[in-house]
Formats: C-alpha cells, structure tokens, sequence
C-alpha cells in the first residue's frame, strides 16, 4: 500500500543559548492510510516535536518528509501553511475554540480560510457536527457546552475539510473518564470509516484504541508496536 507519511532520517535540533538541544535523532517512520497510530514517550522525549513536524507546524533540521508524495521537508511557509489547512485536522487538549462563536461558526472557520462560499462551508460544517452528534447544539457557544461537547466540535472542526490524517494531541488530557471515554470511541469511528487517526498521548489505556504505538525516548523511536486490537 502507498505510505501517506513517510519521515526519513528526521532530526531536529533547537539553538538555545550556545547549547545544541537534539529533540529528534534520525526518526524513520511510515504511516498508511487508515492508520490508526498513537505516540508515547516520556516528557522530553520529542513527542510534541514529532507531532509538530508531522502536523507541518515545524520543519525538521535534517531528513526527508513525504506527506502524500509531496517534499515537505523542502515547503515554504505558505505551501505549509496550505498543507495544514487541507490536509491535516486538529484536535487539542485545549479545544481552542473561539469563545464567542456558534459551535457551528467554529467548525466554519477552516472553510472560510478556504475560501468556502458561506452557504457551502454552513452546510458542511453541519454535517460534521451531525458526524459527532451535535445536531442539536450547533447555535451553542463553548461556555454553553461540556467538555466532552467542546472537544466534539473541535473533531467537528478537524473534520471539516476531509483532511487526509486527524492529528490529536493528549485529546482527553481535560475531561473527565466518562466523557474521555466517548470521544476516544468517536476516534474509533472515524478509522472504521476510513480515516487516518494519530494520537499523542501519556496514557496506556488511551494509546492501546490505536492500531499501533510507537515509543519514543531521548528523539529516538524505541519502539512500535502493533496493538492486539489491530484489524
């Protein structure tokens, strides 16, 4: 099967001061489509940097990154920035939703950057509250939510432009087991129907709803696993 993600060599160095900090040390990695992967490593062991060079939020110091084909590695900042909003869906532990807008304006938001015309982007962005089961709050603002209703429009949001992977980092990192439990079932289903899905998290029960997982330490990959539920 064609890799959607293919990361060669990757390393990545940080300058503070007159030290040299090596986050990531010659990572190779190959994610498929309708992977199912979840990222486990000790603080400082270069899980967000991993998550930051797969989501093209940052650009590795060294290696070669492939994302459907396409040389990330060698992208400049709007060819990244293109990437991020087709390609790839957030989900954060903070839901980073906009305080003051409509559930349904805040999965809006990817499509108006887009360039969506209003009635199109509406529409989709009520399917994928649909997709979530919020129908019934799509006039809701955050404050008028849960927790666990707040992180369904974020994956609402994510869902929007049927990227090509969902990106969670630490998805339930702020709520409680019960509503921790629904949204992790929501990922479940979104890979049953066809997406790629990787999560970023410090916890073993949430890591064992991926297919595999992956552990880092000291910007190494120690080890990647295939999970007993893989299909």
């Amino acid at each position: 099967m064609e890799q959607l993600i293919s990361l060669h060599d990757i390393s990545r160095i940080f300058q503070v001061g007159i030290v040299e900090v090596r986050a990531l040390r010659e990572v190779n990695l190959e994610i498929k489509p309708n992977d199912y992967l979840s990222i486990m490593g000790p603080s400082g062991s270069g899980k967000s940097t991993l998550m930051n060079i797969i989501g093209c939020l940052d650009t590795p110091s060294a290696g070669r990154y492939e994302f459907e084909g396409e040389l990330v590695h060698e992208m400049d900042d709007n060819q990244l920035a293109s990437i991020r909003n087709r390609k790839i869906g957030f989900v954060f532990q903070t839901f980073n939703l906009l305080p003051k807008a409509t559930a349904l304006r805040n999965v809006e938001l990817p499509l108006i950057y887009a360039n969506i015309r209003r009635s199109e982007r509406q529409e989709m962005a009520a399917k994928s509250l649909s997709k979530v089961g919020l129908a019934d709050r799509m006039a809701h603002k955050p404050n008028e939510l849960s927790g666990g209703q707040r992180q369904r429009v974020a994956i609402a949001r994510a869902l929007v432009t049927n990227p090509s992977i969902i990106l969670a980092d630490e998805p339930t990192g702020n709520l409680d087991s019960k509503s921790g439990e629904e949204i992790l079932n929501i990922f479940d289903s979104l890979q049953a129907a066809g997406n790629t899905i990787i999560i970023v998290t410090h916890e073993q029960y949430i890591a064992e709803h991926a297919h595999r997982t992956i552990h880092l330490f000291d910007g190494r990959i120690t080890d990647d696993i295939t999970n007993n539920k893989a299909r």
